[in-house]
């Protein structure tokens, strides 16, 4: 018996490198407060700019409240003039019919992963590593409006002024950031935030 036939056609990897400037990844993830309550987060990944958009937090995750926060990442998307041809999901039960058909009345393919493959939506699964090793696992979260303020402070951080490797060192909103501040001179000034557990630096005005 011979090899097997290779298959033909890109891969799933190669397939998001060509389309990453029109690919919105959403994934949830879970959170347990000092009182044992579970808070579940959803958040949405622009892979060609790694920008994180955070949809909510919400103890019940239902149909109306996962098709909401859909509706308002439309608007907002809307806002900023972006575009996107494709969603790529997971096959959570939270995600139902009314979630995908926002997306599909915008002109968005909804692209579901298959099933026990965290690889295929590795962009989002890799900044709930990130947001966990850097913010979560170092916080004790009280309740749902501590959760929000947290997360709200730290997707800024990481939008705004967290270099990445894949944007050569760039940051999602301003890609073209780090240069700028190589050509910069003075002193540099230290911003602290969440108590210290994050900090920005910058520097100050000649």
């Amino acid at each position: 018996m011979g090899p097997a036939p290779r298959r033909s056609g890109p891969t799933w990897s190669q397939f998001l490198r060509a389309q990453a400037h029109g690919v919105l990844a959403c994934d949830f993830f879970t959170v347990e407060t000092v009182f044992l309550r579970t808070l579940y987060v959803l958040f949405f990944i622009e892979l060609g700019t790694r920008r994180v958009h955070l949809a909510g937090v919400t103890a019940n995750p239902d149909s109306a409240w996962v098709t909401q926060q859909a509706r308002n990442l439309s608007w907002d998307v809307v806002d900023d003039e972006a575009c996107f041809r494709f969603l790529i999901r997971d096959r959570d039960s939270k995600y139902t019919a009314s979630f995908d058909e926002v997306f599909r009345s915008d002109g968005a393919q909804v692209i579901c992963t298959p099933i026990r493959a965290p690889r295929a939506n590795a962009f989002a699964e890799r900044w709930v590593r990130t947001v966990r090793a850097e913010c979560l696992d170092w916080s004790l979260i009280l309740g749902h409006r501590h959760l929000e303020r947290v997360l709200g402070v730290y997707v800024e951080h990481y939008n705004r002024e967290r270099p990445h490797r894949g944007l050569h060192l760039g940051t999602p909103i301003d890609p073209q950031s780090q240069a700028g501040r190589e050509c910069r001179r003075g002193p540099v000034e230290r911003r602290d935030l969440l108590g210290g557990l994050i900090h920005e630096y910058s520097r100050a005005a000649a």
